[in-house]
């Protein structure tokens, strides 16, 4: 195990969290929980004393197939978007293209006392509760600092003058991704955001969102040939004060190291509190203790510790098990459509119809989700199954028995566990509502979260949330990309777990992805 820090080691923490937070039957009957519209958040940060520098908006969209995006890893080739002294060219207009098609506000809708907003990537009940915030070194036509993006109105505002990538580089303990990155992006969750309506379940939502959000930041990057790296090891108070965050209210969940050879960065300006005023969320908040507690217990202390986080191991091999498989069939050739065009029209399907989908349409969506991830979470990488397994209901696959499955990775192949019609089971895991009954498929993803955390700590919870959240919202792009609808559900934990037993027993779901096709209704956007 990890030399981690006392409080990550301590893995009952991330354990009791996630116990407590479980939807069983009861615990749906039992909550008095309701919507209190008259105090909903507001779902934007804004900063209203702070100058906005406006991003370009005249996107022109990528040439490089939605599907191959997806797909990819992070790392782009040598020569993809080089500049003439070989650095990757990341400019104003780049970064626009990336945070419209990442987090920005692609659709509104009037409705009587308010607006609804609609944002490039897939977020619970639309409750937008991720900030992305850029450290900067000096680019072609915008200078060093730290800035945070605003979606309400396009735009980026400066929180700190200067060149402040070498306290993220110390921070990270001197990631060399970090360390040659122009620029660094930090997604925070503002945590009432999200609580208003889930409660203390919203630290499972904050990676799922920061998850969903990250799968769209890496096709378009991709789609650009800007390399992206995901970094989890960091020292949390120390970007939290860099980015000036109440740590009660808001924190740094995860880092994105965007292109490659910047010159190192010189010596940061101290960090000073800054006190920027922000308008009021709602006339009152409710805090939620199990929240903040998880996280403090799944932080990180010193560069030292992030170093022996971040070490490498031997993941112990996934056990090859005994059921029939049967083979997943050839990728289809990716439609030419691009990755911003995808992103434009995708959107959760509120109502499935009963067409089957074909399983080369599923081998294609899986054979583009279970790619590597670029990150420094140890077994990330390409050749390693990760920290999830991979669970499918499947409903109406034409080419494919109905049942349950789990995707084997090493052999890229379906495990077939059960034969049989599972739609009212699937219907009532979800909540007992009909959507994940009416899908062609159920995507689970499912981790054996006592093996991650005596690897990994308190933080590999994290890891392994955002992980299965990645995985889904990549499900989400290239189910759009295929021609078919996606949503993402939620679910009674531990039935989920019981129905794949006794292949997953002991394990935990993470996150739930439903697929198929769309029946037509006027309100299919989210």
């Amino acid at each position: 195990m990890y030399p981690v820090s006392v409080a990550n080691r301590d893995t009952a923490a991330a354990s009791a969290y996630h116990e407590a937070t479980k939807h069983s039957v009861a615990s749906v009957q039992r909550s008095r929980h309701f919507l209190d519209f008259d105090n909903m958040p507001l779902p934007f940060k804004v900063y209203p004393e702070l100058a906005a520098i406006p991003l370009p908006r005249d996107v022109t969209a990528s040439a490089r197939p939605a599907l191959t995006a997806i797909a990819a890893d992070g790392r782009v080739a040598a020569g993809g978007r080089a500049a003439p002294d070989g650095q990757h060219a990341l400019d104003l207009a780049t970064l626009a293209h990336l945070l419209h098609f990442t987090a920005g506000v692609l659709r509104r809708r009037a409705y009587p006392g308010g607006e609804a907003f609609f944002r490039a990537q897939a977020c619970t009940g639309n409750l937008h509760h991720i900030d992305l915030y850029l450290v900067c070194g000096p680019l072609a036509d915008l200078t060093a600092g730290v800035y945070h993006f605003g979606p309400h109105d396009f735009a980026l505002r400066l929180l700190r003058a200067g060149d402040h990538r070498a306290a993220v580089v110390a921070a990270t303990a001197d990631h060399p991704a970090v360390a040659t990155a122009p620029v660094v992006v930090a997604c925070t969750s503002t945590f009432w955001r999200n609580a208003w309506k889930y409660q203390t379940r919203t630290y499972r939502h904050c990676f799922w969102d920061d998850g969903t959000l990250l799968a769209n930041l890496f096709a378009v990057a991709a789609a650009l040939e800007v390399p992206a790296h995901l970094v989890l090891g960091f020292v949390d108070t120390e970007l939290n004060r860099l980015l000036d965050l109440d740590d009660e209210r808001e924190v740094t969940l995860s880092l994105v190291a965007l292109g490659v050879g910047a010159a190192p960065a010189p010596p940061a300006p101290p960090v000073a509190p800054l006190g920027h005023a922000t308008l009021p969320l709602s006339a009152h908040e409710v805090r939620y203790p199990a929240i903040t507690a998880a996280h403090a217990a799944s932080s990180l202390c010193s560069a030292d510790e992030v170093r022996a986080w971040r070490t490498p191991h031997a993941c112990a091999p996934r056990p090859a098990g005994s059921a029939p498989l049967v083979p997943l069939l050839p990728s289809l050739e990716p439609p030419h459509e691009p990755i911003e065009s995808v992103i434009l029209r995708r959107g959760s399907t509120r109502v499935f119809g009963d067409d089957a989908i074909g399983f080369d349409v599923l081998s294609s969506v899986l054979r583009t989700i279970t790619q590597g991830i670029t990150a420094d979470v140890p077994g990330s990488d390409a050749s390693d199954a990760g920290l999830t397994d991979l669970y499918l209901i499947v409903n109406a696959v034409e080419g494919l028995a109905s049942g349950t499955y789990r995707y084997d990775h090493a052999r890229n192949a379906l495990a077939l566990l059960r034969a049989g019609d599972f739609r009212r089971a699937a219907g009532h895991l979800d909540l007992d509502q009909p959507l994940a009954a009416d899908a062609a498929v159920d995507l689970y993803w499912l981790a054996d979260l006592g093996a991650v955390l005596e690897e990994l700590g308190n933080r590999g919870y994290r890891a392994a949330q955002l992980e299965a959240a990645i995985r889904g919202g990549k499900a989400y792009l290239a189910a759009f990309a295929l021609g078919i609808g996606a949503t993402g559900l939620t679910f009674y934990d531990d039935e989920v777990t019981e129905l794949f037993a006794p292949d997953a027993a002991g394990k935990s779901v993470m996150f739930l992805v439903a697929l198929g096709r769309p029946r037509r209704r006027r309100d299919d956007t989210a």
